[in-house]
């Protein structure tokens, strides 16, 4: 597909006769992906939504020109916040996804027969609706009746909701913009009260090397609600840095299962990962000891 300079969606641009995605929105740091082609983009009533296939990384979600998933490495975010805390709770029967338009955690958590209802709460449908239709090897297209999509914004959600969730999956983007929310002690609080007794919730807690602030002030804001909590990690390529946290709260002690439940056809999750991935390097380790 050939694009006119004057034609190009918005955050793109041709180099030498190559189109080229730059994110830019970090002021030290800018990540340039080379482009294939323009597969939808469009604005929605929140956001601009660009799906693109790309050279090196496949097909990405970009949203406000920062790229979101792929179908390289997109599963490897996806089985991380999904698989990881269910091992810790192998009887819930209900569980809420806030964010993850991919549909990519819903894809992985809707994998476990014994959930009853999984409840995905998207801001945007337009993010959903490109997903499913342009990225299938992230959403699957998913269509399982036990998913309920509800799009309305996360925070306003679950507020008011009481004992309602066995795990709560805090799938969002940087926290910039309407997304700031979702890393504030006021939603966290809400996360706790819509957890039934025995509850727990994970959220992606950013980059340890370009983000340690952030997921320092994560981990200690959801620690300030709950009695046990653990950060984990996974090396997702299309992420600032590669290395990608995960922090999780539980109102119950975390009990490592003496067998896991992981599904035989995921990618990257697997007994020994999920066993390791609680290891952590010891700048981590250290920085999060003094909190």
């Amino acid at each position: 597909m050939k694009h006119e300079r004057n034609a190009l969606p918005p955050y793109l641009h041709m180099d030498n006769g190559e189109l080229w995605l730059t994110e830019d929105d970090r002021d030290n740091l800018k990540i340039s992906y080379r482009i294939k082609e323009v597969i939808f983009a469009e604005p929605s009533e929140y956001q601009h939504v660009m799906i693109l296939d790309s050279y090196d990384f496949g097909r990405m979600l970009v949203l406000d020109g920062v790229v979101q998933t792929t179908s390289i490495d997109g599963h490897i975010y996806n089985e991380m916040i999904s698989h990881v805390p269910l091992q810790f709770h192998p009887e819930a029967k209900r569980v809420l996804i806030i964010g993850g338009g991919d549909c990519g955690a819903a894809r992985e958590t809707a994998k476990y027969a014994h959930l009853e209802a999984i409840d995905m709460v998207e801001i945007d449908e337009k993010v959903v609706r490109a997903c499913k239709e342009h990225l299938p090897a992230v959403s699957g297209n998913l269509s399982d009746p036990r998913v309920r999509f509800v799009y309305d914004d996360g925070v306003v959600f679950v507020q008011g909701k009481e004992s309602v969730y066995d795990v709560i999956m805090i799938d969002s983007s940087d926290p910039v913009g309407p997304a700031e929310a979702l890393f504030s002690p006021e939603f966290y609080a809400n996360v706790h009260r819509a957890l039934k007794a025995d509850g727990l919730m994970v959220c992606q807690s950013q980059s340890p090397i370009f983000h340690l602030d952030i997921l320092k002030r994560t981990y200690r804001n959801i620690r300030e609600l709950f009695p046990h909590v653990l950060v984990y990690t996974a090396v997702v390529p299309t992420y600032p840095g590669g290395l990608w946290s995960f922090t999780i709260g539980s109102k119950r002690p975390l009990v490592f299962p003496a067998q896991t439940t992981i599904p035989n056809d995921t990618k990257y999750v697997n007994d020994a990962v999920f066993r390791q991935c609680f290891a952590l390097p010891e700048f981590l380790r250290s920085a999060l000891e003094v909190e």
